[in-house]
Parts: structure tokens; C-alpha cells; sequence
């Protein structure tokens, strides 16, 4: 692997930076937002899931547009909605304005999310890909762990009472601050050239050999030329892409891998982790402080894990990668669904008369009323004291009320997010970039991108809801159980694609399978 791959392979997928950033800070965002605006549960749901809505249209244009256009000229664009989608949020005046605002970075991270994978993948050497791609996710959680870092300290801040911010404008800073990376994106970009296999399907034959020597030098240059031109000249006799030749019974079989990947890493319920982190650790009731330091702690050890997976991908295949980290991913879930179930909640007296922003007579009624359900009791406390006081004062009000190992819970998030960094989290995405024929690559990636962002927007949306009226036990138990299922999935389906090449790929498993 050379300086320059990884250079480039890097630059590019600071679009997932800024996609991990945007993703993280709205846990910490919401937080404040949420009661400043008023919110219910579901446009709490849409102003956290807005721009994974928008996102699905960038998905589905995306990958075709850069096929047509190239990878490089939708990548600066991306840098420059984010950018755009950083300060018009930060300025938002109303619940619509901050939705329409981060729509627009939902439709840079589409693109992104794709765009990075697919750009890497044909720079790289077989050798090296899956490290290669694997920095896309690196980078995501990377972005996670900055913003979650970057709530903490703005949280604290504002909590010193001692400095311009307070309960207000927080927020505001909290996503402004996203709009220096983006420019910085869109600086580095100018440095990244346009991606050789692109530019031969272009006709553009002397400058991609060009860039080939200049990323991999002579020797593996003429390696990789070779093999582009091959795959080229088996393909001279097909006509334009359409979705439907997806569909053909030469592509079934890796149209089934890639939707069950699409699918599977995300209703096991990872961006409602990530998006409401904030807010998952408020309802353990270690309050809202330790809630936000906890977020930091979440988005470290995924970057731990995700360096892991970036060490192992080309050593143990994706294979045995994604079927450990199901394994954890379900044993985390239930983990979780376990410990929920076992929590309790009352409130005393002197509990009661500690709360500083409520009008403590309306909850005299229910002193030490025990309640082991969530739901039951936050529902009471709603309609006592109304749903924009308990917002402001969820964190106090849980913290006080609780009875619950809350560790247990910390350990199975934990476990989730540690075995989703090493899995689901960038084999994904590295398999995808592998398993498709060149000249549907950027089409087939798209359209499972487009599945693969509609479930995040619903799980984002419908989480709130879930947790409202299903509880915190039952809607972990419901993702541990379809993580189970996608275990025994994975079992039946996954191929292995280490150290082999594009072609190589293309050639097994279409005639294979075909």
C-alpha cells in the first residue's frame, strides 16, 4: 500500500467524518431543541431521521450521476451541502427551518456514503481494499466520537453558567461547529484525482494509466491496467444498465447478499443507538451529564473497534468478521432487553421536593407509587407536569425515580456498538464495493444504499415512538431478536472475497451463482 493510496483513500472518505459528526451531534442536539421547539415524538423522530429521508434520494441518483459525471465532481459537491447544512441548522428559527436545513446534509451523506466505497474500490490492489474501504467506517466513527466529544464540552460549558452559552443557543453551536470540517473536505478534494477505472470506461485511457503509476507505481500499475482492460473487453458487448437486469438470475444471487447486508445493518437498530444515544442513557438514570460523558465512552470504543476491523478484514475475511460480530450484536440486544426489564421506578418524597424546574405538588400524588413499567410511569409524569417540563427534566426526573443495574445496560451498548465496529459496520460497505460486476456497481450499490437509508430513516423516526409506547425492554428484545435471525442469514449466504480481485470476483461469483 502506498502513501498516496492512502492519502486518497483517506480525503475521500472524510465525507463518512462528516456523516458520523452530523449523526452524533444530533443526540447530544435534540437534548435542548427538542424542548426549545416543543417536539412530540414524532418530529423529535423527523428532525433526527430527516436527512437519512433525504439521503434516499441522494442514493438513488448518486451512484448513476457519478457513473456518468465521475466519482470526484458529486464528492466536492457533497463537501459543499454540508458546508450549506451546517450553518443554515445552526441558524434555524422555527422546527421546519432545522429540518429543511439538515435534509441537506442528508443529501450529501447519500451520495457520500456511496460515492467514498465505490471511489476507493477502483483505486485499490485486491491485497489492500478492505483495509482501504474500511476507512469510510473509520472515519464515520471517527466523526461520532468528535461530535459526541464536542457535546460534552459544549454541555459543560453551558452548564458552568459562566460563559455565553446557555439552554437557548447551545445547540446552535453544537451543529455550527460541523461547518469547519466540511470546508476543509472540500479543500482536501482539489488533491484527489478522478478514478481510473471511471475514466476508462470514459475512454479517457492515458490519463488513467497515468494515475495508476502515480498511486501504485510501474509495476502494480501495469497489473491492475491489465486487468481493468480485460474486464472491459468481456463487457464490450452489453448495452445500457437498468435496474431490472439487477434482477437477472446472473446477479440474483449477489443481489441477495448485498439487500440482506443493506437490511440487516440497520434494523438491528444501530442509528437509533447512535442518533439517541443521548437519550438511551438518560433512561438508564445516571442523568443528563454522565448521559453525554457516556456518549463519549460509546463513540471511543467504536473507534477502537473499528481500527480492529481495519487490522482484520484482510486477514480473517468478512465472513468470519460478520458472523462474530452478530454473535455479540444479538447477545448485546437481549443484554439490554434483559436489564430494561428488570428496572422499576418511584419517586419519594424527598426526591420529589429535589426538583428545581417543576412545580413539585403535581407529582405529590405519586409518592412512592412504584411502577415496573417505563412507559406507565413516564406517561404519568407527562400528563401531571406536561411533556415539554418532563423533556427539560427527563435526565433529573429518571435519575431519581430509577432502580435498575444500570452497568448492565452500559455493557450491552457497549457490546453492541464494539461488534457492530468490527461487522456489519464497514463489511458492509467493503463488500459491497466488491461483489458487483464494474458496469453495475455504481447503479446496484445505489439501489441497496436507497434500502439501506429508508430503514435508517424509519428506525431513526419510529424510535421515539417505540420507546414511548413499547418501552425500552421490549424494543431492545425486538432488535435482539432480528439480529438472531440475521445471524442464522449470514450462516446460509456470505461468500468470502479476501485477496481477490474485482474481476475475480465478478468471474466466481456470476458464473457461480448465475
Amino acid at each position: 500500500m502506498t502513501k498516496k493510496t492512502l492519502f486518497i483513500a483517506f480525503v475521500v472518505s472524510l465525507g463518512g467524518f462528516l456523516f458520523g459528526f452530523d449523526a452524533g451531534i444530533i443526540s447530544g442536539v435534540i437534548s435542548y431543541a427538542g424542548p426549545q421547539f416543543d417536539l412530540n415524538d414524532a418530529q423529535t423522530g423527523w428532525v433526527v431521521s430527516s436527512p437519512s429521508f433525504a439521503a434516499m434520494i441522494a442514493m438513488l441518483i448518486a451512484g448513476r450521476l457519478s457513473d456518468r459525471i465521475g466519482r470526484k465532481k458529486i464528492l466536492l459537491l457533497v463537501a459543499f451541502l454540508y458546508a450549506l447544512s451546517a450553518i443554515t441548522s445552526a441558524y434555524a428559527i422555527s422546527y421546519e427551518a432545522l429540518y429543511i436545513a439538515r435534509m441537506v446534509g442528508g443529501l450529501a451523506f447519500g451520495a457520500a456514503l456511496i460515492l467514498a466505497p465505490t471511489y476507493i474500490a477502483e483505486i485499490a490492489t485486491a491485497e489492500n481494499r478492505g483495509k482501504l474501504v474500511s476507512i469510510q467506517q473509520l472515519n464515520i466513527v471517527l466523526g461520532f466520537f468528535a461530535a459526541f466529544l464536542s457535546n460534552y464540552y459544549f454541555n459543560q460549558y453551558n452548564n458552568a453558567g459562566e460563559t455565553f452559552l446557555n439552554d437557548e443557543n447551545v445547540w446552535r453551536w453544537m451543529l455550527g461547529v460541523e461547518f469547519f470540517p466540511a470546508i476543509f473536505y472540500f479543500i482536501l478534494l482539489f488533491f484527489v484525482p478522478r478514478s481510473p477505472r471511471w475514466l476508462y470506461t470514459q475512454n479517457h485511457i492515458e490519463e488513467a494509466k497515468v494515475v495508476l503509476q502515480t498511486i501504485h507505481g510501474e509495476e502494480q500499475a501495469k497489473i491492475e491496467i491489465s486487468s481493468i482492460e480485460k474486464n472491459i473487453e468481456d463487457s464490450k458487448s452489453t448495452s445500457k444498465v437498468s435496474i431490472r437486469e439487477l434482477f437477472t438470475p446472473a446477479l440474483r444471487f449477489i443481489m441477495l447478499v448485498g439487500i440482506t447486508l443493506g437490511i440487516l445493518q440497520q434494523v438491528t437498530g444501530i442509528n437509533a443507538i447512535y442518533f439517541y444515544a443521548t437519550s438511551i442513557f438518560k433512561q438508564t438514570g445516571i442523568g443528563t451529564d454522565a448521559a453525554f460523558s457516556s456518549g463519549v465512552l460509546l463513540s471511543f470504543t467504536t473507534v477502537i473497534f473499528t481500527l480492529a476491523a481495519i487490522y482484520l478484514i484482510d486477514r480473517m475475511g468478512r465472513r468470519p468478521l460478520l458472523l462474530i460480530g452478530m454473535s455479540g450484536i444479538a447477545m448485546s440486544l437481549l443484554l439490554c432487553a434483559y436489564s430494561f426489564n428488570q428496572a422499576t421506578y418511584e419517586l419519594t418524597a424527598a426526591e420529589i421536593n429535589s426538583f428545581e424546574n417543576i412545580d413539585t405538588y403535581k407529582l405529590a400524588e405519586f409518592q412512592n407509587n412504584v411502577y415496573d413499567s417505563d412507559v406507565a410511569f413516564k406517561n404519568d409524569i407527562k400528563k401531571a407536569i406536561g411533556s415539554q417540563v418532563y423533556a427539560k427534566n427527563e435526565g433529573a426526573i429518571l435519575e431519581a425515580a430509577i432502580d435498575m443495574n444500570a452497568t448492565l445496560v452500559l455493557i450491552g451498548i457497549l457490546g453492541f456498538i464494539s461488534c457492530f465496529a468490527f461487522s456489519l459496520g464497514p463489511v458492509m460497505w467493503v463488500m459491497l464495493s466488491e461483489i458487483f460486476p464494474s458496469r453495475y456497481r455504481g447503479l446496484a450499490i445505489g439501489a441497496i444504499g436507497f434500502i439501506n437509508s429508508f430503514l435508517s430513516w424509519l428506525i431513526q423516526q419510529v424510535f421515539p415512538w417505540e420507546i414511548s409506547n413499547f418501552g425500552s425492554a421490549l424494543t431492545f428484545f425486538i432488535y435482539g431478536l432480528i439480529a438472531t435471525v440475521g445471524l442464522l442469514l449470514f450462516i446460509r449466504i456470505l461468500p468470502e472475497t479476501k485477496g481477490k480481485s474485482l474481476e475475480q470476483i465478478e468471474n466466481e461469483l456470476v458464473s457461480t451463482n448465475g
